[in-house]
């Protein structure tokens, strides 16, 4: 696929960091060392029982250094995830803007966030209890490192080695806010395409929560849980696989690659 994915699976972790206050974490741009390109994947969403939920297409597009990267998975209940990040990679990826739609049956709540960071402003539209439509806009002061739509792309241009690194993300829950991730990898672990053995890098994503609204997090059943994600690396890193929640409050879910499959053909007849 010459994967290039997004980073969507990681804003459940933004919603639950945003609901508490997290602690101060140095953050830096990422350097690119693998620049982003011409890309259309196919990619599956299924429970961790195996389960498949729904079909993805991620679809990106380079004009100059400017990337503009669209994922959207169509759920077979008729929900849609859908989120398109833009940014550049001079010496260091920077997002640009990014549009996060989650509607239908299989998201608590229908949720639209819109991200302009060269101005700061973050729109948020989301619905209540009662259905009632509310918007929130507000502006910013956005890092250099703000990461919606791109931590997937900035695990593919860090070292397997390098050390616990964080990033700053928006967080809508409804109010916006800045948030931090740390992201840590844990070592190799096997898989397998075909009849050939790989490694990828496992590296965990976890919401640091300082303060003393770190030690009552887990109290209060406030603690966001953890995104695992795999990474193939060498000189053309690709995603491999995902897991954790797609929004607050859900279930574990698993984001994989997937081949495309052909109808059979039909069987000719003896006498032909």
């Amino acid at each position: 696929m010459g994967e290039r994915v997004w980073s969507s699976p990681l804003a459940v972790l933004v919603a639950c960091a945003a609901l508490l206050d997290p602690g101060a974490m140095p953050a830096a741009p990422v350097a690119v060392r693998h620049a982003e390109g011409l890309v259309h994947g196919f990619l599956v969403l299924r429970t961790v029982a195996g389960e498949t939920l729904a079909d993805g297409d991620l679809i990106q597009v380079a004009r100059g250094d400017r990337v503009t990267s669209r994922l959207v998975f169509r759920f077979k209940d008729g929900s849609v995830h859908d989120e398109t990040a833009v940014f550049s990679q001079r010496r260091n990826f920077r997002l640009l803007s990014d549009h996060l739609v989650q509607k239908g049956p299989a998201f608590q709540r229908p949720m639209e966030v819109s991200i302009e960071v060269s101005t700061g402003q973050v729109t948020v539209r989301s619905s209540d209890d009662d259905g009632k439509e509310k918007v929130v806009t507000e502006r910013l002061d956005l890092p250099l490192d703000v990461a919606n739509g791109l931590v997937l792309t900035l695990l593919k241009n860090v070292r397997s080695d390098a050390p616990q690194m964080t990033v700053s993300m928006v967080a809508a829950t409804p109010k916006p806010r800045l948030v931090k991730l740390a992201i840590s990898p844990q070592g190799e672990e096997p898989f397998s395409v075909g009849g050939s053995s790989r490694n990828a890098t496992h590296y965990i994503v976890k919401v640091e929560i300082g303060g003393a609204a770190g030690l009552v997090a887990p109290l209060l059943g406030k603690q966001p849980p953890d995104t695992h994600v795999w990474i193939l690396g060498g000189e053309a890193p690709a995603f491999v696989k995902s897991e954790g929640p797609l929004y607050f409050g859900g279930p574990i879910w698993r984001i994989e690659l997937v081949s495309p499959v052909w109808p059979r053909a039909p069987a000719v007849d003896s006498k032909d």
